[in-house]
């Protein structure tokens, strides 16, 4: 017998099935939409001095509970590298985990923004940078041949889903502030991990001792846009000419900064990214308890990460599933603020039947 997938019905869109490839392929957040909507009005000062960016920059600021510095910029990948590149020169080095985004899925951009900052891979635990990783490859040669070690980049939440919990990451930026490294966050899922948590975002960030935070609007559910924070205001000097050069500076900011507006009014980011959570660990629990199937690592925020059969992972394939099994080899499901109970259970329910039903080859 084959398996099918289920046609859609009641709770299930039509593509329902590719919408677990990435928290990316989902829609709008309606709180997203409308403060953008809102921002379609009249004639407003342009490259960031208008007040809709302002207003965003004050929420920030009130959100984290400091005076820090907000920049806008398109993407994640210009996020990171400009990031980096203010806490380098060229003949710098980065220390990054082996699975980290800036090293294995941005084209060399943190390198070619930085004009050379070499990525140094660290060993992680589920993949959370390791503390000792950290003495290792700055110990490990203080010679004029070597790319100096000078920051550390911290996924949250993880390539494999999990999160850094407050002291794991005051550890990390203890350590590295000793060893004369700045601390860069990846904040991509810094939401989900935030939801996930249930603390204050300031306890996660630079109360542990990051320096700057990416913080991930496009996964989050916003149209376009992620926000860089330096809470380190000493490293953003010249941040803005960065961003000019990179391409970066949206001349109508306020398309760029006005979705930020909904998503933390009345903590929107947060609830949006705490039902894309528990999603995943509804997920989570329903292939838990399938035969064959293994979690890779535990669900602690959004993402699914399992393994299954070969036999079994090729058939989901087939039948038009979408996820991806780039780190580790175990299949990442993802789920978003727009994900469903019933999207959920239709895909528990079609790899249970794939398990029992194995299709056979004619």
């Amino acid at each position: 017998m084959s398996g099918r997938l289920p046609a859609s019905g009641e709770g299930l869109a039509p593509g329902w099935a590719t919408q677990f490839a990435s928290d990316n392929t989902a829609g709008v957040c309606p709180e997203a939409m409308s403060a953008l909507q809102g921002a379609d009005a009249g004639w407003l000062p342009s490259y960031g001095n208008d007040e809709i960016t302002r207003q965003v920059c004050d929420r920030m600021r009130a959100l984290f509970e400091t005076d820090c510095d907000v920049y806008f910029v398109f993407n994640g990948t210009a996020a990171n590298s400009l990031a980096l590149s203010a806490m380098c020169q060229s003949y710098h080095s980065v220390i990054c985990a082996d699975s980290a985004h800036v090293e294995t899925d941005e084209c060399g951009a943190p390198e070619f923004f930085s004009n050379g900052t070499k990525l140094l891979k660290a060993h992680t635990d589920e993949g959370r940078l390791r503390v000792d990783e950290l003495e290792r490859l700055v110990r490990q040669r203080t010679d004029i041949h070597y790319p100096r070690p000078r920051a550390v980049s911290v996924t949250q939440a993880t390539e494999l889903g999990t999160v850094y919990r407050p002291e794991q990451i005051a550890e990390i930026a203890t350590r590295a502030h000793d060893l004369g490294l700045g601390v860069h966050m990846d904040g991509a899922r810094f939401a989900n991990a935030v939801a996930s948590l249930e603390c204050a975002p300031a306890d996660v960030t630079w109360r542990a001792g990051v320096d700057v935070l990416c913080f991930g609007g496009t996964k989050m559910g916003l149209p376009v846009g992620e926000a860089v924070v330096f809470f380190d205001r000493g490293l953003s000097a010249e941040f803005a000419w960065r961003c000019k050069q990179a391409g970066q500076l949206a001349s109508k900011m306020r398309y760029l900064s006005a979705p930020w507006l909904g998503m933390l009014d009345d903590g929107a980011w947060l609830r949006r990214a705490g039902h894309a959570n528990r999603m995943a660990r509804r997920l989570a629990d329903r292939l838990g308890c399938l035969p064959d199937v293994t979690a890779h690592v535990p669900c602690e925020a959004n993402g699914v990460f399992v393994h299954l059969p070969a036999d079994c992972a090729n058939q989901l394939r087939e039948d038009g599933v979408g996820f991806y099994t780039f780190i580790g080899g175990a299949a990442r499901f993802m789920c978003s603020w727009a994900t469903t109970e019933a999207a959920v259970d239709a895909l528990a329910a079609h790899i249970e039947h794939t398990l029992q039903n194995p299709r056979t080859c004619e």
